[in-house]
């Protein structure tokens, strides 16, 4: 039997509600998908208070890891800050790995539109959890609206690549 005619036997006849248990993984359709376990952290934002990254879910989340010491982080910030004003149906997240100190003395001479948070130095090891296993920085993740990871970019973002990527995203 052909998977279309399986899928359509399937969802007419009274079994068809338990088709999930049926199907092989590769089948399930990704909006069935919970979101990344990533979404259960919450990070400080600049002002002390925490935020919980379930609060992006709904619209696409472009996720950059920077610090301040990392000379591609901070030439990639006014691109990523252009893409930010270009796409107002899509999330765009600084988290940074450094302290909030540095974070709060770099903010003063560079500024972004985009919320930052802080994830300190254990964004290290968040970094390799997402699948960046050298911890580089510059590492953009881009999850779609029901937080599932899409892509991932480690080094310096192309700002032409990124923005084709999203507008197919939206």
């Amino acid at each position: 039997m052909k998977r279309r005619d399986f899928l359509r036997h399937a969802a007419r006849s009274t079994a068809g509600a338990t088709i999930g248990a049926l199907l092989p993984a590769q089948w399930i359709h990704a909006a069935a998908l919970p979101p990344d376990p990533f979404y259960a952290h919450a990070f400080p934002d600049t002002q002390g208070r925490q935020v919980e990254l379930t609060q992006y879910l709904g619209k696409p989340l472009v996720l950059n890891f920077w610090a301040t010491w990392c000379p591609p982080c901070v030439k990639e910030m006014p691109d990523l800050d252009a893409l930010h004003g270009k796409y107002p149906d899509v999330h765009f997240v600084g988290l940074a790995v450094d302290t909030l100190v540095n974070v709060e003395k770099f903010s003063r001479k560079v500024q972004v539109s985009y919320p930052v948070l802080i994830a300190g130095h254990g964004g290290i090891q968040l970094m390799r959890g997402l699948g960046n296993k050298q911890g580089g920085l510059p590492f953009t993740i881009v999850f779609n609206e029901k937080g599932q990871v899409a892509t991932k970019i480690l080094g310096q973002i192309k700002p032409e690549e990124l923005d084709a990527y999203i507008q197919g995203m939206v």
